[in-house]
């Protein structure tokens, strides 16, 4: 195999070693290629070391401003694409520590005082997913946002609500949407969570056992951002609690997402008919040219399966290792660099998908007149009579049977005809049976009613 041409040429530690390393392994071991998208955090957070190492007089102020001015070169070559990336190198660290020691010399080399790879990496990848965090807070927000203002808009179109997939009982489409409002805020709820976990900082823990050197950790996490620092030098290194709780509440909004992507797919289709989905967001077939196909929701339906991916990789990852840092955890970051990737793309379409879903109020009229939805509100009805509620389900089960074997819903039936079931039943009954009267009368905090779906959205922005 070929090898460099001397003993671990372009390494940071190749002084321990007698022969190279191949090229085999060294493709094998580099992740320079992925982690590369850390580069602005492990420069903001090289910077905030060497300013804590001028303070604690570990280097001088001649090196800091050495170092400040060569991270500012590497910063704008990194923003433009200049930046010459070497596999040689291994890794984002050693890349941009290189090019730093080409730029200012012996300043650069002492960057790396009082740290490691280990804790460097752990620092920049809690910055990145930090921010990856804030950007897809926003995005759900944005969901969240839209949903409500749907939501508003149809809070008195009436809907058949399901259980089992059958028709159950008359909602309204703006509660239902208000359904999906609620998941999302569970959702930005634990993002929040995670990110307040996230939030400590590991840099000072070093290799595994924290350094020898006077270092100031408190004063790095306060211009990093950090809430505190991690207490532990061998938890800090070896930690990726982190990034699987950040993918399990990733993964519960991909399941939020796909359960309202498989209801817009089955709504759109012509048996339901319950919503129209702008051509924007669909596609044609080529061969058939009557499609029209809801490429949007079943695509983010199947991209859920990605970020499950993601939490089981880094599940599996971790369940084996032993304290403290492993080469294991190089593997930590494709996985979590895809499932933020995927939630970004699909919460930023999912936001403009919701405006180009309208419902059919017809069709879900058509649907209510179905399903017998208002016997409950018959049951209701006959207790609020004197009827024990199990004496009226018996009493309206039968109703409907009669129903059902006349081709009729049970508001078609005579008043004479739903009296010889119970003669507690009067003409007023008549309201009850209709699907109006039945959401109307669901008035209270989380009913179906309009006037209560009014309510819980001027609630909801109020939270927002």
């Amino acid at each position: 195999m070929q090898q460099d041409e001397k003993p671990g040429a372009g390494k940071a530690w190749s002084g321990r070693f007698a022969e190279a390393v191949d090229s085999l392994t060294q493709r094998f071991n580099a992740s320079v290629d992925f982690d590369k998208r850390l580069a602005e955090f492990d420069i903001q957070g090289s910077l905030a070391h060497a300013r804590m190492l001028a303070r604690q007089r570990i280097i001088t102020g001649r090196d800091l401003a050495d170092i400040e001015r060569g991270m500012g070169q590497i910063l704008d070559e990194v923003r433009s694409g200049r930046f010459e990336w070497k596999l040689e190198r291994e890794d984002v660290h050693f890349n941009i520590e290189y090019r730093l020691t080409e730029l200012v010399g012996d300043a650069g080399k002492r960057l790396h005082t009082a740290r490691s790879r280990n804790d460097q990496v752990a620092t920049d990848t809690r910055l990145w997913l930090r921010n990856a965090i804030d950007e897809i807070g926003h995005l759900l927000q944005r969901v969240r946002e839209r949903l409500l203002d749907a939501a508003e808009r149809h809070a008195s179109v009436l809907m058949p609500g399901f259980t089992h997939l059958q028709v159950a009982q008359p909602v309204t489409f703006g509660h239902h949407l208000m359904a999906y409002f609620e998941m999302f805020t569970r959702d930005a709820g634990r993002l929040a969570d995670a990110r307040e976990r996230m939030n400590r900082l590991p840099l000072g823990a070093s290799a595994l056992a924290g350094t020898s050197f006077p270092i100031d950790r408190e004063s790095v996490a306060l211009e990093l951002g950090f809430d505190g620092v991690a207490e532990n030098s061998l938890d800090a290194v070896s930690d990726r609690d982190f990034a699987i709780e950040f993918l399990a509440a990733g993964a519960l909004i991909m399941a939020h997402v796909s359960r309202l992507s498989e209801e817009l797919v089955l709504w759109m289709n012509p048996r339901f008919g319950f919503v129209r989905i702008a051509d924007r967001f669909c596609t044609g077939s080529s061969i058939m040219p009557q499609k029209k196909n809801p490429d949007v929701p079943e695509l983010m339906r199947g991209k859920t399966g990605r970020v499950y991916g993601s939490l089981m990789a880094l599940l599996t990852l971790v369940k084996g290792q032993p304290l403290a840092y492993n080469k294991d955890n190089q593997e930590d970051k494709e996985p979590l660099f895809d499932a933020a990737d995927t939630l970004r793309d699909v919460l930023a379409i999912l936001g403009e998908l919701l405006q180009g879903v309208e419902p059919v109020p017809e069709r879900m009229a058509e649907a209510l007149r179905e399903g017998f939805a208002t016997a409950t509100d018959l049951a209701d009805y006959l207790v609020r009579k004197g009827l024990p509620f199990r004496d009226a389900h018996e009493v309206v089960a039968r109703a409907v049977r009669a129903a059902e074997t006349s081709g009729r819903g049970l508001e078609q039936l005579a008043l004479a005809e739903l009296q010889a079931f119970s003669p507690l039943i009067g003409p007023e009954v008549k309201d009850v049976l209709t699907a109006e009267g039945s959401v109307a009368a669901r008035r209270h905090i989380g009913g179906t009613a309009p006037e209560a779906v009014r309510a819980a959205v001027a609630r909801a922005r109020a939270r927002l």
